[in-house]
């Protein structure tokens, strides 16, 4: 019986247990997970990642594809850690039975893996040979008006100047220094495999009267993936006849398969200027002023002692001129696709109002970014962006208006009605009356785009013909009407001018792309091809005078009794272009670049229309090599040499032909138009030409904890187009030649680590040092210097130099005129004189640039903080000679309160007189340096585990501010500053410059 009850129970417990296991394997079914590890900005797979379920030992490893599969029995929901070296380790949630594959992106942790776009191709950064910079992704997320600004302090090497506070702005870029005189020298810009040279003539029809608005501001920033400075000759010359200013490529967001999803980014913000500029405000300190200047003058008070007290405040034309101001983004976003087909999809709308009245720029812009596999040798993409921008623009005379008003003259009369004009000798229009009733709009809208096909002719060969286009349209109007000084000034009755300006650039490349790898030790990649680019330009102005009303403004020209002159032209130019480039590697020890480009250009004479362009470049990677493989402290090692020539074709249209211009004559008593030759030709007229040469090295220590790149380079720029005198017999007094010399040499250093790095804490430090020594070796034969204005382009000297006098002091009593300014008498004949006692007194160029950027990610939230600094630059304060001539007829610097007097022999500043000189002196070159307080961020991003019930992929919130802080001795609106914009040989002239401003904002990016 004890048998038979021990079976029977062995029985029940064996029938019970299967029972269990029963219940615990329908609750637990086996998962199966699969997909593909891949590179987060290329796609490529990685071969070897580990995947693990957290806190077990299930998981897989990825095959040569990339691929991984794996089943595990786990509960959910369960987290999935991915892992590979030089990647950032990557958990995924999972909550529920998935459907289908899970495919993984992982974010290189390295800059060594990180794939840098090159002309015509893409290379690993380890594999680099050449000077090659990248715009890190935190930069990258800043919100600014065009994508220039995001160089600034990012990129060693590159000098990035706000010119101008108007919304929508021009920038001056410079890459290793200012290489040409006439020429041009900004960057090109290639916008995915497009090349555009911003001069931002593009965009401008000739009406508006103010800074120009920048090209690069049809671009939607948001939409960046990518941004790529390429620096030295062997990176450049792939670009030929355009390499010499450097190359900024940038590359837009694309889709990626398997990351299906739909992004909101919005932000608002208000600015204010960064500073005013101390003026006069108090009406009987000026009123005084004004009477001083008029005795010493041997005339008669302007003022009774009676009108001067009873004066009470007087009118700060600043403070009514600017304003806190908002701005606006709001961009929607769709991306994602498999691996047949990756889209993205975006829109965006940008709006900000400027820190002065009646100032503004918008921007709708819209994105498509599509490719698609035919098969695996065969497929179709294309890149198009289409934006409509408007600016109402500040009259270029507003500032200045603003800083000369005296404090006497109200803002409005006693019927509500704005003043005319101050009442004074120096007639000035009421500032504010301009800028709220001038309308001067300029409106663009841009189609930038490219189809392109890839073709694999066989394994490693690659095809690719492109065929892209860029269409401007441009209309400006302008509008002056009769209630204000410059319109009744002008006639009785307003002026009208609109002008439209359309521009077609297409451009065709055709490539074959050869990669292979030879035996386990050789790797050559390859590309060949001829590319085709051409423009034409369309423009035409009209305006009209002397309105019946100024109701209907610019918008019905016929309305004016007074036709101004017409004005039309057009404008062609053409680029042929055969290109090559050779990448060698051995056992990633040893590699060799050889490029060359030939390029055909029209704008140059019948003798030279073709110009080669050849580079090389070596790179030896010191850590593969045995005696520093097994080092456990340097992770990487290499050494970089280069030597190239590149070119400038930026030059302006037919300068090497011979033109007419149009003249005005009399003849039998009749207005005639003739033509006249206005320059000759030359047919010998050629390519700026830059011979650069390049060394290096790449560092990383302590796995990669440290990264650090150090450049010295030297630039040479030989056949400078300039004018040069000739004979008079041809004509003609000058010619555009070849002729002259600009050098630059300087070094470069970057240096980028990771000072902690925990679980929850992590610590990221980039910086960015740079200096640039420019010099004027040659201006041709028999000529030793340029002027222009204040400037001057000497042999011996660096672009952007001052040329005046030296001051000395004052004059006291018993002295020749006392009160006036004392000028050095350089060479000593006992007299000032243009020819004898001028000289070089100062230079705009900086000693130093740098830019330091800490991150800091604590669990959730985030903080950057970006420093950026110019060190020795100078500019010449032209504000401030004005309101140091101390007239009486228009305003001036409180420091004329301690000007000179018999009773106070001031030693600084100058007795009150009403007809001074106008002198370009020291006195008016400062000291522009300054630190600034760049960029400040503060976010938070919501939990995964809060946001993933309400499929929500990320939800981040953020406040920021951007130029808070600036520290420097300059005492105008802001030491960033160049009246004349682009040009190099007048750079640093601060007159009437739209002020930078400051700014707060709050954000949000939203992920589904």
């Amino acid at each position: 019986m004890m048998v038979d009850f021990t079976k029977e129970k062995l029985w029940k417990t064996l029938i019970l247990t299967l029972v269990i296991l029963g219940i615990h394997f329908t609750s637990s079914a086996q998962e199966v997970l699969k997909g593909r590890i891949a590179d987060d900005k290329t796609g490529e797979p990685i071969v070897g990642a580990v995947l693990k379920i957290k806190d077990t030992e299930e998981g897989s490893v990825t095959d040569v594809d990339g691929n991984y599969e794996f089943t595990t029995s786990r509960p959910f929901p369960f987290t999935l850690v991915v892992k590979f070296a030089g990647y950032e380790q990557k958990e995924v949630e999972i909550y529920e039975a998935l459907d289908e594959d899970l495919s993984i992106k992982l974010k290189s942790s390295s800059l060594l893996n990180e794939v840098v776009v090159v002309g015509y191709g893409t290379q690993k950064r380890s594999d680099l040979t050449g000077s090659v910079a990248t715009v890190s992704e935190e930069i990258l997320k800043t919100p600014v008006t065009s994508v220039d600004k995001l160089l600034q302090g990012s990129v060693a090497g590159v000098q990035v100047t706000q010119t101008t506070g108007q919304p929508g702005g021009a920038v001056s870029i410079r890459i290793r220094g200012g290489n040409s005189i006439n020429g041009g020298n900004e960057p090109l810009y290639v916008i995915d495999g497009f090349p555009v040279y911003n001069d931002n003539n593009d965009a401008d029809a000739g009406i508006t009267a103010g800074a120009n608005i920048n090209a690069l501001a049809s671009l939607n920033p948001s939409d960046i993936e990518s941004i790529d400075v390429l620096k030295d000759a062997s990176a450049t010359a792939i670009y030929g006849s355009r390499g010499a200013n450097g190359v900024v490529i940038i590359t837009t967001k694309k889709g990626k398969a398997g990351q299906n999803n739909i992004s909101y980014d919005s932000y608002y913000g208000v600015s204010q200027v960064i500073k005013t500029v101390d003026v006069l405000t108090d009406a009987k300190q000026w009123a005084q002023l004004k009477n001083d200047a008029r005795i010493n003058s041997g005339k008669t008070p302007y003022y009774t002692q009676g009108q001067i007290d009873s004066m009470s405040g007087g009118t700060d034309w600043q403070k009514e001129a600017f304003r806190q101001a908002g701005f606006q983004n709001h961009q929607i976003t769709f991306r994602g696709g498999d691996e047949k087909t990756r889209f993205s999809i975006s829109g965006n709308y940008y709006k900000q109002n400027g820190v002065l009245e009646n100032t503004d720029f918008k921007r709708y812009s819209g994105r498509l970014n599509l490719e698609h596999n035919f098969s695996h040798r065969f497929k179709v993409g294309t890149n198009l962006t289409g934006s409509q921008t408007s600016a109402q623009v500040a009259n270029d005379a507003i500032v200045r208006y603003l800083l000369l008003m005296p404090p006497t003259i109200p803002v409005k009369d006693d019927n509500g009605n704005y003043t005319y004009q101050s009442e004074f000798e120096t007639p000035l229009g009421n500032p504010i009356a301009t800028l709220k009733n001038i309308t001067n709009r300029t409106n663009t809208f841009r189609l930038l785009g490219n189809i392109y096909g890839d073709y694999t002719l066989i394994k490693g060969l690659t095809a690719r013909v492109s065929i892209g286009t860029d269409l401007i349209n441009n209309k400006q109007n302008f509008y002056v009407p009769s209630s204000i000084y410059q319109g009744a000034n002008t006639n009785s009755t307003g002026t009208a001018a609109i002008g439209t300006k359309f521009v077609n650039t297409w451009l065709n490349e055709n490539t074959l792309n050869y990669s292979t790898v030879i035996g386990k030790k050789h790797n050559l990649n390859a590309v060949a091809g001829f590319t085709q680019q051409y423009y034409r330009s369309e423009a035409v102005t009209a305006g009209s005078q002397q309105f019946v009303s100024d109701d209907l403004t610019y918008n019905d020209l016929s309305t004016g009794s007074v036709y101004t002159k017409p004005t039309s032209n057009t404008a062609e130019w053409g680029l042929q272009s055969f290109l090559g480039r050779v990448n060698y590697s051995y056992a990633q020890k040893y590699y060799l670049t050889i490029t060359g480009r030939a390029d055909g250009s029209s704008r140059f004479g019948k003798n030279n229309k073709w110009g080669f362009f050849p580079s090389a470049a070596l790179a030896w990677n010191l850590n593969k090599e045995s005696f520093l493989a097994s080092s456990n402290y340097i992770s990487n090692l290499k050494l970089r040499l280069s030597g190239g020539i590149t070119g400038n074709q930026e030059i302006g249209l037919y300068q090497s032909q011979s033109t007419l211009a149009t003249n005005t004559y009399f003849f039998n008593n009749q207005t005639v138009i003739g033509f006249a030759p206005n320059r000759i030709s030359n047919p010998d007229l050629s390519w700026e030409r830059t011979r650069q040469y390049d060394a290096g090295f790449d560092l990383a220590i302590l796995n990669n904890k440290l990264n650090f790149t150090f450049d010295a380079y030297y630039k040479k720029t030989s056949d400078l187009l300039l004018n040069v005198p000739i004979p008079y017999t041809t004509g003609q007094s000058t010619a555009l030649q070849n002729y002259g010399v600009v050098s630059n040499k300087g070094i470069e250093l970057g240096l980028s680590t990771t000072n902690i790095k925990t679980e929850n804490f992590t610590w990221t430090t980039n910086l960015v040092y740079s200096l640039n020594r420019n010099r004027v070796e040659s201006l041709g034969d028999g000529v030793d210097y340029i002027i222009s204005g204040q400037s001057i382009a000497q042999v011996g000297q660096p672009l952007g130099s001052f040329y005046g006098y030296k001051s000395i002091g004052i004059y006291q009593t018993g002295e020749s005129t006392p009160g006036s300014i004392k000028y050095a008498d350089i060479n000593g004949d006992g007299s000032i004189t243009q020819d004898g006692d001028r000289v070089v007194i100062g230079n705009a160029q900086p000693k130093f640039l740098a830019g330091l950027t800490n991150n800091f990610y604590y669990k959730n939230f985030d903080v950057s903080i970006f420093l950026y600094a110019s060190y020795g630059n100078k500019v010449f304060n032209q504000n401030r000679q004005q309101l140091e001539q101390l007239t009486g007829q228009q305003n001036a610097s409180p420091d004329a309160l301690d000007r000179w007097t018999p009773s106070n022999p001031s030693t600084t500043m100058p007795r009150a007189f009403e007809d001074p000189a106008t002198i370009v002196s020291d006195r008016f070159v400062e000291d522009a340096s300054f630190l600034r307080l760049k960029n400040i961020v503060l976010g938070y991003t919501l939990p995964a585990k809060l946001i993933k019930k309400a499929h929500f992929g990320n939800v981040r919130f953020y406040v920021a501010s951007q130029n808070i802080l600036t520290w420097t001795k300059y005492t105008g609106f802001d030491p960033e500053v160049s009246k004349n914009e682009q040009t190099t040989l007048t750079q640093g002239v601060d007159y009437g410059v739209y002020p930078n401003s400051k700014s707060y904002q709050v954000g949000l990016n939203v992920t589904f």
